[in-house]
């Protein structure tokens, strides 16, 4: 097997760095780079004695020169409580680390995978969502840097490979837990579970029967892996995200049940722009990729609570 060098653009974050265990373990070198913003070192410090690993502390909106075969583009904060912390560095994150990225690739002939986001479709309109629809998004609003952006950079992918033949691939997340989440990203499944933990009560806005669709982490690295190895021609963008649909009302039962916790369900208001229902078509990365998320709710939970127990 030929030894890839690759580069992760946030590879200390939550996905990036469970990414950088995954390509080490397949025999390939890794340069993970990483300002901290969101992403921690203790992610992958367990990685720091491998000879084949390096860590580079870099911002991905300054450009960056360096030879690999491969780039899997991930730097941006992705829960709303740090992408609205600083809305326009978020927006910069996105484009600007998008050009910077896709220019680097373009003049090392690399490979290129960004990763986009569920988030693109905005409140959707239509249900599940398919990679044909164009979305449901407010330009102006609370969630506008993380989504606008996020749309930006598939622009700029899809324009790098039509006027300059950069090999590029899209993926577009849906929501994902695991291991190594920040315990306060302000996202549901750290929320809830955090608060079980701690026996605090746990907060759900509005009435709770809006929707999500939860995928473990270990099944969204391996749409990623398949989706950078699948043919050129092959540019996405590909939903990977698991389509059993809960409301948050089920997970956060589900996660008291878990947790043998005896935290209180409340009720707040709702946030600007939540979408109600989120829920992958993935026919088109089954058929492309041979993917399809393997791990269910219960037993990723279990693993969830497992890390989060052990940090607090």
């Amino acid at each position: 097997m030929i030894k890839k060098k690759i580069l992760v653009t946030g590879g200390a974050g939550f996905v990036g760095s469970h990414l950088c265990d995954r390509l080490l373990k397949e025999g390939n070198e890794v340069i993970c780079l990483d300002n901290y913003f969101t992403g921690q070192k203790q992610n992958v410090v367990h990685l720091l004695n491998n000879p084949f690993f390096e860590l580079v502390r870099h911002d991905v909106t300054m450009p960056f020169f360096i030879e690999v075969d491969e780039i899997y583009n991930l730097a941006c904060p992705a829960s709303p409580v740090h992408y609205q912390y600083n809305a326009i560095k978020t927006m910069k994150t996105s484009v600007m680390g998008a050009i910077n990225m896709l220019g680097l690739a373009k003049r090392i002939k690399a490979k290129i995978l960004q990763a986009s986001t569920s988030e693109v479709y905005g409140d959707p309109q239509i249900h599940p969502q398919t990679e044909n629809y164009w979305g449901h998004v407010n330009p102006i609003g609370e969630r506008s840097c993380y989504d606008e952006g996020k749309r930006s950079a598939e622009t700029l992918f899809v324009n790098y490979h039509k006027q300059n033949n950069v090999k590029i691939k899209i993926i577009r997340i849906f929501n994902t837990y695991g291991p190594r989440m920040h315990p306060h990203d302000g996202r549901v499944v750290s929320n809830f579970i955090m608060q079980a933990l701690q026996g605090e009560d746990i907060t759900i806005y509005g009435d709770g029967q809006q929707t999500r669709s939860f995928q473990y982490v270990d099944d969204l690295v391996e749409g990623m892996i398949r989706m950078m190895a699948s043919p050129d021609e092959f540019t996405g963008p590909v939903n990977i995200g698991n389509p059993n649909e809960f409301t948050i009302l089920q997970l956060a039962e589900r996660v008291i049940e878990l947790t043998h916790s005896k935290s209180k369900i409340v009720r707040m208001a709702l946030p600007p722009d939540d979408p109600t229902q989120r829920q992958p078509n993935i026919e088109l990365a089954k058929k492309e990729l041979d993917w399809e998320p393997k791990i269910q709710l219960n037993e990723g939970l279990i693993k969830t609570i497992e890390y989060f127990a052990s940090i607090i």
